[in-house]
């Protein structure tokens, strides 16, 4: 960034704890709604020298209505937008009913995001969506998830662990060709870590797979040929930025870099 030059400023999609999670001690702070920005992810956005800004959702119980704000505004402030992980998608928001009720997810959520990637898409800003961000980013654009990887894909190896978290890793091969690619000449097959249990079943309109997993071919990165940059990857490049794991896996910051990149030409066109 030059002397004088704004900052990028990237809005990143709130988490949203809802009162009555199980497990979660029922006094003072957990008898309100939280939406949070994990440290990781506005780290990871730092680490790029852009400025991170929480996007909070609007429930329910807000004491403002979706009737009383205009995303657009947001699309126009800021420079891009970042979907971060968290709860499943809810299959109703593609058109399915929850296979088992622990897949339900988070409608609220849902809707909230996907009316925030319509907003940034129709004002040209670049979207970038982790792990959930990658799948609700193919359900905006019409695309089906499978709701649990394990039952339903059966030559799927383990995507999750929960003892392991960010530390479980698999390969993935990158597809020749693809802008994801392009990013890392040379490298056809890297680690990546996983945390999930759905992952793109159907894509969506316009969309390219950019990586698969290996040996199942799970879909971990997509991209959407669209008029504005649109990437989402299942994995959680903003764990790998803060400490040094294992060296095979795919580093994050060209992807970071060439995200903030778009967000600049865009700010600046």
């Amino acid at each position: 960034m030059s002397f004088g030059e704004r900052p990028l400023l990237i809005g990143i999609s709130a988490r949203i704890y809802t009162p009555g999670t199980a497990g979660i001690n029922v006094s003072g702070i957990w008898t309100k709604n939280l939406h949070y920005l994990e440290q990781s992810v506005a780290h990871w956005v730092l680490s790029g020298h852009a400025m991170a800004v929480m996007i909070p959702a609007v429930t329910k119980d807000s004491i403002v209505t979706r009737s009383d704000l205009d995303l657009d505004d947001y699309a126009d402030t800021l420079d891009g937008l970042m979907l971060q992980g968290g709860n499943d998608v809810a299959p109703e928001t593609y058109g399915e009913m929850p296979l088992h009720p622990e897949w339900a997810g988070d409608r609220v959520r849902d809707r909230y995001e996907i009316d925030l990637f319509n907003a940034f898409v129709a004002a040209g800003k670049p979207v970038i969506g982790i792990c959930r961000g990658c799948q609700l980013i193919n359900v905006a654009l019409g695309g089906t998830l499978f709701q649990d990887i394990p039952t339903q894909v059966t030559q799927a190896i383990s995507h999750r662990d929960a003892d392991l978290y960010e530390r479980a890793l698999h390969d993935v091969t990158l597809i020749q060709g693809t802008k994801l690619s392009q990013m890392y000449p040379g490298v056809k097959q890297a680690k990546i870590n996983s945390i999930h249990h759905q992952a793109v079943k159907d894509l969506g309109r316009d969309l390219v797979v950019e990586a698969l997993g290996v040996p199942d071919g799970i879909v971990e990165a997509i991209r959407w040929r669209g008029a504005s940059y649109v990437f989402g990857m299942q994995w959680h490049p903003e764990f790998l930025a803060l400490k040094s794991l294992d060296t095979t896996q795919l580093d994050g910051s060209p992807i970071l870099q060439d995200f903030l990149a778009n967000a600049r030409t865009a700010r600046d066109a």
